[in-house]
């Protein structure tokens, strides 16, 4: 079966005998929203016209479920579907709360429940490609990926967009707690007003035309609230755990990468000591920038952090804390959601998720190339990382980091 089938439906709709279709602009695209949330969704209908189709991306979570709903609510004509990533030889513990076959289930009794068509879409050669096959690579070559970024930009939104047009859908929606904004040059993304659930950072990568295309129902509501409306509207989801971390591994990163690769022990050395040896790693591929425990050190009492991955000489380079931050990066693979000549040279930027923005300033090198220069030294910049930057509450965009200096 091709990457981007349709597998099933829970109607007998033509619909689900489409195959890889390209994207296909339907006749109006005239809707444009002031403040895409709960509260100011487009109007989905208007004197004398059928009601706006949208295609809801549903994962079997209480997020999408709860999205899915207020679309219905508000006089969305919904077509609910699902991406299936799993392969038929799924590892235990891997794609168990999103993106699983029991996830499936569940969105498709929500559906069911929301008298909301459903459709399940096969993407397991394109997640493989774009998302899995590239991950123990970069490892390897003593980066840290991030494929969430690429999976929205190229399956979870972009595939999606297009396969929303294919079936006339004038928008695709989904459950992230994001808010989208018409403002003076075009829609914007801004954080979500939960700070603790925003998902702004793992969106710098979203090509700017599709961003008219997209709804995020939940961007005005707290977690807690969207868990009190599932369970108000008695969906199956409402209890369900949210799902974190990578969904095609099992357990931890290192445990994954110990599975999948042949150990390569080497040196560990000490920057603060003049390089000495002071201890033995089992893999460049095991460790990540800013790394304290586990370091293999054969003074064990010592505070050190990892501070380099040094794979061409399969060398661990440790440091002190100090030695961990750097006030400079480069970035490459750049994509903004603005047009470069409203860019702001004074922004915020952050280069983990769980990270307060802090401010920098930003420097076009051209051919997709960025630097940013923080006011203060941040901790734990690490190559193969999105360096992501904002403007106050809104995304600007962001791009891979590349190199660092102090």
């Amino acid at each position: 079966m091709g990457g981007s089938e349709v597998l099933c439906s829970h109607s007998d709709s033509p619909l689900a005998c489409l195959g890889n279709l390209g994207a296909r602009h339907p006749a109006s695209l005239h809707l444009q929203s002031a403040a895409v949330s709960t509260s100011t969704l487009p109007s989905p209908t208007a004197p004398t016209v059928t009601p706006v189709k949208v295609l809801a991306a549903m994962s079997g979570g209480v997020d999408s479920s709860v999205a899915t709903a207020i679309l219905t609510e508000q006089g969305y004509e919904v077509v609910g579907s699902m991406l299936r990533f799993w392969p038929d030889d799924k590892p235990q513990g891997a794609f168990d709360l999103c993106c699983s076959p029991d996830a499936a289930y569940d969105a498709r009794r929500v559906a069911d429940n929301l008298d909301v068509p459903f459709y399940l879409l096969d993407f397991r050669e394109t997640f493989q490609e774009i998302v899995i096959d590239p991950f123990v690579p970069t490892y390897q070559a003593g980066s840290t990926p991030n494929p969430c970024v690429w999976c929205n930009r190229h399956i979870k939104f972009g595939a999606f967009v297009q396969r929303a047009q294919a079936l006339g859908c004038e928008y695709m929606a989904s459950g992230h707690f994001v808010r989208r904004i018409d403002g003076p040059h075009g829609p914007e993304l801004h954080r979500g007003v939960d700070d603790d659930k925003d998902q702004t950072y793992f969106l710098w990568a979203l090509p700017r035309s599709i961003l008219r295309y997209l709804l995020f129902p939940l961007g005005d509501l707290t977690k807690a609230q969207v868990r009190a409306m599932a369970a108000e509207r008695h969906l199956r989801t409402a209890e369900k755990k949210s799902s974190s971390g990578l969904c095609f591994v099992p357990t931890t990163v290192k445990a994954y990468l110990e599975e999948v690769t042949r150990a390569v022990p080497g040196k560990v050395v000490d920057a603060s000591d003049g390089y000495r040896e002071v201890g033995d790693h089992k893999g460049v591929a095991y460790y990540t920038i800013g790394q304290k425990r586990g370091l293999g050190l054969r003074q064990s009492h010592l505070e050190r952090y990892v501070i380099e991955l040094r794979s061409e000489t399969n060398e661990v380079v440790v440091g002190t804390r100090d030695m961990c931050h750097w006030r400079n990066l480069e970035a490459t693979r750049g994509n903004f959601l603005v047009e470069e000549e409203h860019l702001p040279k004074r922004v915020e930027a952050q280069v983990r998720y769980r990270q307060r923005p802090e401010p920098a300033t930003l420097t076009l090198l051209g051919a997709e190339r960025f630097r940013l220069e923080f006011d203060d030294p941040q901790f734990a910049v690490a190559t193969g990382q999105s360096a992501v930057i904002y403007s106050g509450e809104r995304l600007l965009g962001g791009g891979v980091i590349s190199s660092r200096e102090a």
